[in-house]
């Protein structure tokens, strides 16, 4: 798990005690999941993670961006991933990083244009979520997003091992009540998937609103020898980095009162 540095038990100690339950809610569109199947097998595969897949009724534009370009911008599991996985997009990129819920696109589409040498898997089964990044990629002029709009446990499990240069979880759905916790995506089994496909050096950044989902996924993170965590100081997991932007549940975070969470692994492969 990393070398040990000074601090780093009572940093872990600090945020692990950290027990209080709040809670966002279910519903955020964030989630996680291998190649695409027929509804009934998924349903015995994986436990559903993410809840909402439609918020209101698409607009006209909405439809045919979902009809008529997401098509341009959409990973097609039925077909071997591409050698090597930066020929998934249009031009020469140096390496393909993954966001697993990219809720409303904000980081994502942040992203995408501060690094245009990196293509992005992106994977997001909330509906209203790929439009705003179909929309938004088209208005910045952006050809580096790659879009899978389901289960994100699909697409870990298509992807060739040690593909991955930078994978982001932020703000998962947090299902607060005890009876749901198994719905979680952060778990060891997920943690183990992100290993297979990462490469060595890479980043693992996670980020919750939820105390003791933090817990969880330190916990499940640490559990997997080829992670390290990259804390120093407490500050390292309650300030975000500078290459690291807002989002709206971060925002919603802040507005009623809670904690945020931003975790950052090192993986050793």
């Amino acid at each position: 798990m990393g070398t040990h540095r000074p601090g780093r038990q009572a940093e872990e100690r600090s945020l692990i005690s950290d027990r209080s339950q709040s809670s966002r809610g279910p519903g955020s569109g964030k989630t996680g999941a291998g190649p695409r199947r027929d509804a009934s097998a998924l349903d015995e595969r994986y436990v559903r993670s993410f809840g909402r897949r439609r918020s209101r009724k698409l607009t006209d534009r909405q439809k045919s961006l979902l009809d008529h370009d997401l098509g341009a911008m959409a990973i097609d599991l039925n077909a071997p991933p591409p050698a090597p996985l930066t020929a998934l997009f249009p031009r020469p990129l140096d390496a393909v990083w993954l966001e697993i819920g990219f809720g409303g696109g904000e980081h994502l589409l942040w992203q995408a244009e501060s690094n245009p040498n990196v293509g992005f898997i992106a994977c997001e089964p909330f509906i209203d979520g790929v439009v705003k990044v179909i929309d938004g990629a088209q208005r910045r002029g952006l050809d580096n997003i790659r879009i899978y709009a389901d289960d994100a446990r699909q697409v870990l499990d298509w992807l060739p091992g040690g593909a991955i240069a930078r994978a982001f979880v932020l703000f998962p759905d947090p299902w607060p009540k005890a009876r749901h916790h198994k719905r979680r995506l952060v778990e060891p089994d997920f943690v183990a998937s992100l290993s297979r496909v990462m490469t060595p050096g890479s980043e693992l950044r996670l980020a919750t609103d939820i105390d003791d989902y933090a817990r969880q996924m330190l916990l499940a993170v640490r559990s997997n020898e080829n992670f390290g965590w990259l804390a120093r100081s407490p500050a390292d997991w309650r300030e975000r980095p500078a290459d690291w932007p807002a989002t709206r549940y971060e925002a919603k975070a802040i507005r009623e009162g809670r904690k945020r969470y931003f975790l950052r692994f090192r993986h050793s492969g």
